[in-house]
């Protein structure tokens, strides 16, 4: 099983994006769940990043909205962890 670690980045930018947008906070959440069940489902266009943003990953809420995370294991409790490290449009996150 997988668990979900916030970024204090990704709550700023998580705050910030969702403050007025209900529906969009319940996309994210829609889209947490499945990354955490699934990480490489196809509806979520998980990609590796490369550039400046080497080594971690991105998966799409919507059209314009973007998670960008990556991978760790967390041996104290055997368990993998997907850190969440910003949400924005593409142009924001990239």
């Amino acid at each position: 099983m997988r668990k979900l670690v916030w970024d204090n980045s990704f709550r700023r930018a998580f705050k910030g994006r969702t403050r007025n947008d209900r529906n969009l906070q319940d996309r994210i959440f829609d889209t947490l769940d499945e990354l955490v069940a699934d990480p490489f489902q196809p509806k979520l266009k998980t990609h590796k990043l490369k550039g400046r943003l080497d080594g971690l990953w991105a998966c799409s809420v919507d059209y314009d909205c973007r998670i960008i995370f990556f991978f760790a294991s967390d041996p104290q409790e055997d368990e993998d962890a997907i850190v969440l490290v910003d949400i924005g449009s593409h142009d924001e996150v990239y």
